[in-house]
């Protein structure tokens, strides 16, 4: 379901819901407010459903004081008594397995469903930050000026982009490529008046990583 959302503190044209039709975002029209993208799931819904169960028993054990008094969900005050707020609960209930993508490309550029589709996979970008972290030991960064700065940056970059495609061309991953093709070794020596190349030799293994990254050897 493609809509138009709220931006900050300015709200939409409330005579929207007199509209059948579903609002079209028109990022000149609507520069104050945001498209969303809603997405419905039964599974998420019967998650949803679990979780709001879970959290109204909770909330039913703090109001009747058989459970110490934390930070609990569908529960408020009145006067000094505490209780089970019933109208929270129940809004909550009726958006289960609802989810809202906000962005600020139109349909045109990028349909519900690829903004959907973009969204779930954004633990590539969470991956790939990790791996600048950790495998490509991207900090600590002693540097102060801001061309080494950039520089540090750019190579950190450059082997994340190349790390990500050998991943992507062998389906292993990074640690198991290092590991695999870091004991290979080339050696040139220079023998009277000749000088000669001694090639690696190869396990099997590594040759797989070297073919699915078409590299001959």
């Amino acid at each position: 379901m493609d809509t138009v959302t709220t931006r900050g503190r300015h709200q939409p044209n409330p005579d929207r819901i007199n509209d059948p039709d579903e609002p079209v975002w028109d990022p000149s029209a609507d520069a104050k407010h945001w498209r969303a993208v809603w997405q419905y799931r039964a599974k998420r819904a019967h998650r949803d459903v679990t979780t709001l169960e879970a959290q109204r028993q909770r909330a039913m054990r703090v109001v009747e004081g058989n459970q110490a008094v934390k930070s609990a969900r569908f529960v408020k005050t009145q006067g000094a008594t505490r209780v089970f707020d019933q109208t929270t609960f129940d809004r909550a209930t009726q958006i289960a397995g609802w989810k809202g993508y906000i962005t600020n490309l139109d349909a045109d550029t990028m349909g519900a469903a690829e903004v959907v589709a973009s969204y779930h996979q954004l633990w590539h970008v969470e991956q790939s930050f990790r791996m600048s972290k950790t495998d490509l030991r991207a900090r600590p960064m002693f540097h102060h000026t801001r061309d080494a700065i950039e520089a540090h940056l750019t190579v950190v970059f450059t082997a994340l982009a190349v790390a990500r495609y050998m991943q992507t061309q062998t389906g292993v991953s990074l640690k198991r490529i290092i590991t695999t093709l870091k004991p290979l070794r080339e050696f040139t020596g220079q023998l009277g008046d000749h000088e000669i190349t001694f090639p690696p030799d190869i396990p099997a293994d590594a040759q797989q990583l070297l073919d699915g990254l078409n590299i001959t050897s």
